[in-house]
């Protein structure tokens, strides 16, 4: 038996609360197998501000599970939260460790101007 996701989201759950506590934008990050996904979440968590994934229209790369795919959805992501008016966000990488995908997604949101 696996006792890997319980405690993703338990350490997912911890972050979010402190997340919460700072009542910021937070820049939620979800990622499969095959995929990655991005959303901005308002600062009381109702309300979705923006969203990117590998799985959207006209995305123009020959892998979606890859580094390069998350590099993508990290400048999309960034792109659309400034459009909104969105510019600082807290990170949250919902319990997976700061590596490979996740880090691509982030620097790449770094370097389009999402402060985190």
């Amino acid at each position: 038996m696996s006792h890997k996701k319980p405690a993703r989201q338990r350490r997912a759950k911890k972050l979010r609360f402190q997340i919460r506590a700072l009542g910021q934008p937070r820049l939620c990050i979800n990622r499969s197998s095959q995929h990655i996904y991005a959303q901005v979440i308002s600062g009381d968590g109702g309300v979705v501000i923006a969203s990117a994934s590998t799985l959207e229209k006209g995305l123009d790369i020959s892998a979606t599970g890859n580094q390069e795919a998350a590099s993508e959805i990290g400048k999309r992501i960034a792109e659309r939260a400034k459009e909104k008016g969105i510019k600082s966000v807290a990170f949250d990488r919902s319990g997976f460790k700061y590596h490979g995908r996740v880090r691509a997604l982030a620097n790449a949101a770094r370097e389009a101007g999402l402060e985190f």
